[in-house]
């Protein structure tokens, strides 16, 4: 049961922090996304790989 709980815990945190990226990546001003090459639109694709590795 442990582990289960582990395991939820570790999910929640995974998507908080997913949520989070994804917010700070929308707010970012365009002169920094564009620094930094970042397309804005992207945002949950950057937040994917960042957070899940995928």
């Amino acid at each position: 049961m442990a582990h289960f709980m582990s395991s939820v815990r570790d999910r929640l945190q995974k998507r908080a922090a997913y949520n989070r990226t994804v917010r700070e990546i929308r707010a970012m001003p365009l002169d920094v996304a564009l620094d930094l090459n970042i397309y804005q639109g992207d945002a949950e694709i950057i937040a994917e790989r960042a957070i899940y590795g995928r």
